[in-house]
């Protein structure tokens, strides 16, 4: 009797990310095709997981990209397609579209790389969202603008995290700037800003249930880093809050609405200084970046690579979900002054990962009590704004 042929994924991705995911695809007794751009030809890809690596010059516009995966599946039968970066969220659903594979369609991609498509069904769903209003109908704008308190946060649809936002206080300037937009206008949603302290919710999911959660605190809104610079830090929220299982409880609630069927998420929260509540600002189909990824490894044990890849090999079949260890885990991560930081001055037992990236200094640790995590955070954040610490200007690209 001849032995079946062994499954074939294709992980897509415009980014040097995802080697976990790639070896626990290939240990599982896949396939693994690696389809990315020249510009990633040379980055440390784990090889060794990969049965062959296709390269475009871009993925966009997508119709080569769609043209380059016909041919190989003249001779290739590919059985899963994975997106690992958000920026590729949108190439992995046209591919599955062409292709009629399983996953996320174009259709449903749309609740995880589009803000005004998340909030629209956030909001239909029951889940507080910050007031907002598409800009498609001026009338609808000037409606907003009179009735919702400034500032107000003018939000591309389609970036990723913060980048792209602008922030107002002046009617006359909302309207300044949708003018100048031109076509693009549509490509923006407006929104209410609510200051609050920033939540992110990392989760893993099989057969459409949330069986993996982990809740952080970011120390800064990311909207002053985009557009004020400054250090990035993360820590795992304080397990015994009550905030903990309320805040997993309405991560679980987003994704069941948005019909995730598998894989990584990574959902963001503010809890409103105005009133207390968690409102949902978005969600995403992939690993949090960042490094988000490592301080939940360490906090938890739990290395959310390589369980989406055990999730996307098992499909509908049997997972084992991971029990997570319990820990607390931490990051700072700045750009540097120095291409090669020295990490001499950083010694603690606490350190899990020195973060190696050219131009960037940064630092994840774990503790059995959050204190320690944050009394370690506030030091390295003096030591790393005092001896470390560059400052660039923001751009409209994604550099993670």
């Amino acid at each position: 009797m001849a032995t079946a042929a062994p499954r074939t994924l294709l992980a897509v991705t415009s980014y040097f990310k995802g080697n976990r995911f790639l070896q626990a695809c290939k240990q599982a007794g896949w396939r693994v095709l690696l389809l990315t751009v020249e510009a990633r030809r040379n980055d440390a890809w784990a090889r060794d997981a990969l049965d062959d690596v296709f390269y475009m010059p871009s993925f966009d516009p997508i119709r080569p990209v769609i043209d380059g995966v016909a041919y190989l599946m003249r001779t290739t039968k590919i059985d899963a397609l994975v997106a690992l970066d958000d920026f590729d969220v949108e190439v992995g659903a046209a591919l599955r579209d062409h292709f009629r594979l399983g996953g996320l369609d174009l259709g449903a991609m749309r609740l995880f790389r589009d803000k005004l498509a998340m909030r629209l069904a956030a909001d239909a769903a029951g889940l507080a969202v910050p007031p907002f209003t598409s800009v498609f109908h001026q009338a609808d704008v000037e409606a907003f603008l009179g009735r919702v308190p400034a500032p107000w946060l003018l939000k591309p649809r389609m970036q990723a995290s913060s980048m792209g936002i602008q922030k107002f206080h002046h009617a006359a300037d909302v309207v300044r700037r949708l003018d100048e937009l031109g076509d693009a206008r549509s490509d923006h949603l407006l929104e209410q800003f609510l200051p609050g302290a920033l939540y992110h919710v990392d989760t893993l999911t099989h057969r459409g249930e949330v069986v993996f959660a982990e809740v952080g605190l970011y120390h800064r809104p990311l909207l002053e880093l985009w557009t004020g610079g400054g250090i990035f830090g993360s820590r795992t929220f304080d397990r015994d809050s009550p905030d903990w299982p309320r805040l997993t409880g309405l991560t679980a609630e987003v994704l069941k609405a948005f019909r995730l069927p598998r894989g990584a998420s990574h959902t963001e929260w503010i809890r409103a200084d105005a009133d207390g509540r968690f409102y949902f600002l978005e969600t995403s189909a992939r690993v949090g970046g960042a490094n988000l990824s490592d301080m939940v490894e360490a906090a938890s044990g739990v290395n959310l690579w390589a369980e989406w890849g055990k999730i996307e090999v098992a499909g509908d079949g049997p997972y084992e979900p991971p029990g997570g260890r319990g820990d607390y885990g931490g990051v700072v991560v700045s750009l540097c002054k120095d291409e090669k930081p020295d990490y001499g001055p950083f010694g603690d037992p606490e350190i899990w990962l020195k973060v190696e990236q050219k131009s960037h200094v940064g630092l994840v640790v774990r503790a059995g009590t959050p204190g320690r995590v944050e009394e370690l955070l506030a030091r390295y954040r003096e030591v790393i704004a005092r001896d470390y610490l560059a400052v660039l200007p923001p751009t409209d690209k994604a550099t993670n």
